[in-house]
């Protein structure tokens, strides 16, 4: 039936939504793959939609290097590596970030099946009233059902959407929050360049410097604050058997005497 084709549908795009709420940041961006200190944030974003992003950073925190002069040598590299999936795995404002995600996913798709399974009692209830019924209070009967079903999963996409939504935002902070560290880091070591883990074949121990990072990182950020699901964005319509109760006819009015 298409509304079950469409319900399973939708809970397919939330487990699949799941699966992706906090890819690994800083080195998964499309471009550049390396981080220069003092360079203004991180080289990679989450793609996000123009409405979702958060305010920007002032306009100096956004300015690029200045480019060198025709004909001068650029400085000497000193480069760093940082394992950003190491961070992420003992960071814990990404764990909480991710923990609290989940949770509010799995708590959709147990509402969304839930509600499935009301969607399936009732068309079968409406089958078996099928020959008792007269036709025109089936077809509304009919109807009332749809009419909750699409409300139902409305709000099921609203649901998912701010889920998405928080997942993103938290997650930008927690990229701004780690590109800050891993400057200062690079600063007190005379670090002018810091690669990613996955860029470097072999490199010596001393330029590793994630493990500082991740320290430093959790004694800055240890949690982000995620605004709490709204009542609407909870509230799961509930299907009923019964047909919607009629306005009571007016009472007549009294006889003039």
């Amino acid at each position: 039936m298409p509304v079950h084709r469409t319900a399973a549908r939708l809970l397919l795009a939330a487990g699949l939504a799941a699966a992706a709420a906090l890819p690994a940041v800083a080195q998964q961006g499309q471009g550049q793959e390396w981080f220069v200190p003092g360079q203004g944030g991180n080289q990679s974003r989450p793609t996000q939609a123009p409405a979702q992003r958060p305010a920007q950073r002032p306009a100096q925190a956004q300015r690029p290097p200045a480019a060198l002069p025709p004909g001068q040598q650029p400085p000497t590299a000193v480069i760093g590596i940082v394992d950003v999936p190491e961070i992420q795995r003992v960071s814990t404002a990404f764990n909480q970030v991710r923990e609290e995600i989940e949770k509010r996913r799995e708590k959709l798709n147990g509402d969304l099946q839930r509600e499935q399974a009301r969607w399936r009692d009732e068309q079968t209830a409406l089958a078996n009233q099928r020959a008792s019924l007269p036709p025109d209070q089936l077809r509304q009967r009919e109807r009332d059902l749809q009419d909750r079903i699409t409300d139902s999963q409305r709000v099921f996409r609203e649901r998912s959407r701010a889920i998405e939504q928080v997942a993103q935002q938290a997650l930008v902070e927690i990229e701004q929050g780690l590109g800050q560290v891993i400057r200062q880091v690079a600063a007190s070591r005379h670090v002018n360049m810091v690669l990613p883990r996955p860029l470097v074949i072999f490199n010596d121990p001393a330029f590793d410097l994630t493990e500082e990072v991740s320290t430093k990182f959790n004694q800055t950020l240890r949690s982000v604050t995620l605004p709490p699901e709204s009542a609407s964005g909870e509230a799961t319509p509930q299907a009923s058997s019964a047909p919607p109760a009629r306005p009571a006819a007016p009472a007549p009015a009294a006889p003039r005497r």
